[in-house]
């Protein structure tokens, strides 16, 4: 692909200036043309905004760093993270565990990633703005302002996802100035960069179509999304967060740090922006246009199959990846392959370093069908004359790998890629942004938090209750939805609605980078992560010393998931294969797990509490001719 951008380094920002256009999908375009003649093509201007769609595809954005990197730990899930060593490293296990260190250079990498998207994005809405095209009048006018918000829109999600990570960040909402005068720019209050991200998406609305319209999939920017995204950041904004300095008319986090108080805003502020949250979500839900797979397990086939869902469309937007190409999912996160294998490849193109809980697993419902669905306590491995066998784990209580992202659910072709490669191969599986359960769940928490559980949205005529409902029972097979309706039904709205969906959620979104923001914005990060690692103390007392297991008659390398006793110990054993559980005691390395609890997100509240950002990488602090500098301690 030839390289048709010309780049400034500026505050850590990458800052690029159009001169021609190319992008990942679309090559064709010519190696020399002014602003002026790309923005007057429809074509060209398509190409420009691919190539912001091709900055989603890097490690440093959406492949690795946003949704691995920095969107863990929680209470449910972590990277790696028991022993010293690891909790201070200078990789993803240190980051992970609120233990960064500014000299890992992907701190810079992501920085440098988010803001070239960030100017490509800027450079498409400057660029229609500019254009003859969107004139009155014009038969391309509507196919441009589209262009336009899908940029905006995509601009939004990268801000978003910048303040989440480091708090506040320079804001840039113009293209570079030839001068380099705009290049060396500070820190703005995050406020301030999301009331226009807001402004953005109400004009981005307007101009985008829903998805499966205007041939518009959901690995484009829609109209869903759009409003999605908008009531993501109303929420994020009327959340917890912690601050540089205290800010006039905010709210503090109980016990937060003294010199980088945790805070939200006031009342009145948090009634408007709930209130804007559940317009939009409203939206979403009366259009009809997003639905809930009424299968949990097929949503997720699809995904690891690579085939959007086009009858439903409960993902709203998910970023685009291909095979041998991008896509980290099922490599980083997913049922892990361990080692060379005859059918899976020499590389085993799996490293599982993602992992959720064993007291986030007995956190569930029996009969809830998302269990086995987000667990996988086994790996595959090479077995007998090139046979895969999957072997059960033993006493890894916080080593459970992810069953959302399944090799042995993913194509032909990744299978024969990874077996053709002695190198890992890039899954090309999507990473998904935001479901409609999601929509859901938020849309009841606002309605929740503003009028209470049987509140009614203005339009969709849903209730909060109602909402919730829908999640749940989807999660539950015919025999047992009357159980998960009955228990939504029994909730008293406030707090116990609330603390339900602070549940709902995790066991919805188990490893989607959507857990830790969720619990940032609630004030229960610190609080959550401690209460996981007592109730695993307390697990460790009832818990069966071994599990038991059978494999299929049939396919004898393969776990019969019918057969293991996940709750108590069989009468009769002699059938049972066995594995030694999940106890205080590692037998392999005779270390006590136990021991081991204070190392995980062991950085959180040392020496800042619930310091839950990343610093600014030092690359980014030394290139930014002083305009920028970290706080929080780092």
């Amino acid at each position: 692909m030839k390289n048709i951008l010309k780049s400034f380094a500026i505050v850590g920002i990458s800052a690029i200036v159009l001169t021609s256009c190319s992008d990942f999908l679309d090559q064709t375009s010519p190696s020399e043309m002014t602003g002026e003649a790309v923005f007057n093509s429809t074509t060209y201007t398509q190409q420009a905004l691919n190539k912001v769609y091709a900055g989603l595809t890097k490690d440093e954005t959406y492949v690795q760093s946003v949704p691995i990197h920095f969107g863990m730990n929680s209470d449910i899930e972590l990277v790696d993270g028991l022993g010293a060593t690891n909790s201070n490293s200078n990789n993803e296990r240190g980051t992970c565990n609120y233990n960064p260190q500014l000299s890992w250079s992907k701190l810079n990498n992501n920085w440098k990633g988010m803001y070239e998207a960030i100017e490509n994005a800027n450079i498409v809405v400057e660029g229609i703005e500019g254009s003859t095209l969107i004139a009155e009048g014009n038969a391309a006018r509507n196919k441009m302002l589209m262009f336009k918000g899908e940029a905006l829109t995509l601009r939004a999600m990268l801000y978003l996802d910048l303040i989440r990570t480091y708090g506040d960040v320079p804001m840039k909402f113009e293209t570079t100035n030839t001068d380099g005068s705009n290049i060396y720019l500070g820190k703005t209050d995050r406020d301030i960069i999301m009331d226009r991200l807001i402004t953005d998406l109400e004009e981005a609305i307007g101009y985008l179509p829903w998805a499966g319209t205007s041939g518009y999939t959901t690995e484009k920017m829609t109209k869903g999304f759009a409003h999605g995204l908008l009531a993501r950041i109303a929420m994020t904004y009327a959340g917890y967060s912690i601050r540089e300095s205290s800010k006039s008319g905010y709210e503090n986090m109980p016990n937060c740090d003294a010199t980088y108080p945790t805070q939200r805003p006031g009342t009145e502020k948090r009634r408007e922006l709930y209130t804007l949250a559940v317009k939009h979500l409203d939206a979403i839900i009366a259009s009809g246009y997003h639905k809930l797979n009424p299968s949990y397990e097929s949503e997720w086939y699809l995904l690891n199959q690579l085939t959007l869902d086009q009858t439903y469309q409960e993902n709203l937007y998910e970023v685009a990846h291909g095979v041998s190409f991008s896509g980290e999912m099922g490599y980083t996160i997913g049922v892990r392959i361990n080692g060379k294998t005859t059918y899976y490849g020499a590389k085993g193109n799996s490293s599982g370093k993602v992992k959720v809980i064993a007291p986030f697993f007995w956190s569930f419902d029996k009969n809830d069908q998302r269990r086995d669905l987000t667990f996988a306590n086994f790996d595959i491995r090479e077995g007998d004359n090139g046979n895969t066998v999957e072997t059960m784990q033993g006493n890894s209580p916080f080593g459970i790998y992810l069953a959302k992202w399944d090799p042995r659910k993913m194509t032909d072709k990744w299978l024969n890629a990874a077996r053709a490669s002695a190198d890992k191969v890039a899954t090309g599986i999507n990473n998904v942004i935001m479901r409609y359960s999601d929509v859901l769940l938020l849309y009841a928490e606002a309605l929740n938090e503003l009028q209470g559980a049987d509140a009614v949205g203005p339009t969709c005529g849903l209730s909060a209750r109602k909402a919730f409902e829908e999640v749940r029972s989807r999660a539950f097979a015919d025999a047992h939805k009357t159980e998960a309706i009955s228990y939504v039904n029994s909730l008293s709205s406030g707090d116990e609605f609330f603390n339900a969906l602070v549940d709902e959620r995790a066991w919805e979104f188990a490893g989607e980078a959507i857990r830790k923001w969720d619990l940032i914005r609630w004030g229960l990060l610190s609080q959550k992560i401690e209460e996981a690692k007592a109730a695993y103390k307390e697990l460790i007392k009832v818990a069966p010393k071994k599990l038991y297991y059978k494999m299929k008659a049939d396919k004898p390398g393969e776990i019969d998931p019918e057969s293991i006793c996940w709750y108590e110990e069989p009468q009769v054993t002699t059938d049972y294969k066995s594995v030694t559980f999940w106890g205080s005691e590692n037998e392999e390395t005779g270390s006590n797990v136990v021991d081991n609890l204070p190392y995980i997100s062991a950085g959180l509240n040392t020496p800042v509490i619930n310091r839950h950002v990343f610093p600014i990488g030092a690359t980014t602090i030394s290139d930014s001719n002083g305009t920028l500098q970290n706080s929080y301690g780092f």
